[in-house]
């Protein structure tokens, strides 16, 4: 599975948690009045951030961290200090996930070469 599918598993598994129909009326919202349909989101995450901190109002940082957890988690990526990076917001999250999910994956194959 790429990044970009564990994104949207993600952001699904975290709205999911709020019901369905709750997570049904956000991607609504976010294709209607944000022009941002679910497949765009791993491509648009600033925007995607900042639609939902127009929706959710501060709540947003609550969906945003649970997003992250769950993706980091997936990707296998498991660090303490991650949550304490008080400089990077949502998307430089994404980005940070983007590079660790390259280097997990060459150092993968490069133990399975020796």
């Amino acid at each position: 599975m790429n990044l970009e599918e564990l994104v949207i598993e993600s952001i699904d598994e975290c709205l999911s948690s709020i019901g369905e129909e709750c997570k049904k009326s956000i991607y609504y919202q976010l294709e209607i009045v944000y022009k941002l349909t679910k497949q765009e989101i791993p491509f648009r995450i600033k925007d995607f951030s900042e639609a939902i901190e127009n929706i959710f109002g501060i709540g947003a940082k609550i969906l945003e961290i649970q997003i992250l957890k769950i993706l980091f988690k997936k990707i296998g990526y498991i660090n303490p200090k991650f949550y304490c990076w008080e400089n990077l917001d949502f998307t430089h999250y994404i980005e940070a996930a983007k590079a660790n999910r390259k280097y997990l994956l060459r150092t993968q194959i490069q133990n399975l070469c020796v």
